[in-house]
């Protein structure tokens, strides 16, 4: 039998910097089916919410599911591109 070591590594989760996070928004109202347009995707929420106010102005449709997608990275906590988590400082 053949024996194995597992060694708990604490890490951070951090938001990918080198990526853009994702917005975007769909419109989900109607009685018996949704309208389902669609804002397209943004790198700022900015946008997606013109698209909705503009999309509410000329439908009255008031309710949107909203999506909001990013990169996480995980840094072991001895990580040097992230020294002053592990000595346990602010960033």
């Amino acid at each position: 039998m053949t024996r194995r070591v597992f060694r708990y590594v604490p890490f951070s989760v951090e938001q990918d910097a080198t990526a853009e996070p994702e917005y975007e928004a769909r419109c989900v109202s109607g009685d018996e089916t949704e309208c389902v347009a669609e804002s397209g995707t943004y790198s700022d929420p900015g946008p997606v919410e013109e698209w909705q106010r503009g999309h509410s102005q000329e439908t009255g449709h008031r309710r949107y599911r909203r999506n909001f997608g990013d990169y996480a990275v995980l840094r072991p906590l001895t990580d040097p591109a992230g020294p002053a988590r592990a000595r346990g400082g602010a960033l």
